[in-house]
């Protein structure tokens, strides 16, 4: 079975939602075979978004492209921007205890980036985690310097998933068990 990585941000966790949170992915049939509270240092955070070349200019074209459609010019490079998102990140993401989970099931982290739904909240459907929790905007994150709170971190492909797993849990921390649920057995 396929394993995806979610992590309660801050923001979820001043609003109080964790319940809430897992219990939808849990009711798109992903089984929670990991859980902590942890206050994330930025050593640990750092691994996770590391500075790899790749990721920093997907992450600054990505961001360039979105500021070009609301008709802002940004003269930073990609890796510019990139490094300085994943320093919004890495700031964001230490300012409170988070919760890190990993979650089991089919298609794990297309369902449960699906149960998330868009990045940026505003776009997400309503009936996703950010579409119903969260107003956060790209523009209110860049006017106040700091990353989007969009209440979870989700792994976006098996192949990041294993790396962000390795980050954050041992292997002696995820469990194995059968649940009653036909999807994530």
């Amino acid at each position: 079975m396929e394993k995806a990585l979610v992590v309660i941000k801050p923001d979820g966790m001043e609003k109080a939602v964790i319940g809430k949170v897992i219990s939808e992915f849990e009711k798109g049939g992903l089984k929670v075979v990991g859980i902590k509270m942890l206050n994330a240092d930025k050593k640990l955070v750092g691994r996770h978004y590391i500075a790899d070349e790749k990721w920093l200019f997907s992450v600054g074209k990505s961001a360039k492209a979105s500021d070009a459609k609301r008709g802002i010019v940004n003269n930073e490079t990609e890796r510019e921007i990139g490094m300085r998102i994943r320093s919004y990140l890495i700031n964001e993401l230490t300012r409170l205890p988070v919760i890190a989970i990993v979650l089991e099931g089919r298609d794990a982290n297309k369902t449960a980036r699906k149960i998330a739904g868009a990045t940026e909240p505003k776009s997400a459907d309503p009936n996703t985690i950010r579409g119903m929790l969260s107003t956060d905007t790209y523009k209110l994150a860049d006017s106040e310097k700091r990353s989007i709170r969009n209440i979870v971190h989700v792994s976006d492909s098996p192949k990041s998933a294993s790396r962000e797993i390795s980050v954050w849990f041992k292997p002696s921390e995820l469990y194995k068990y059968k649940t009653v649920s036909r999807q994530s057995r």
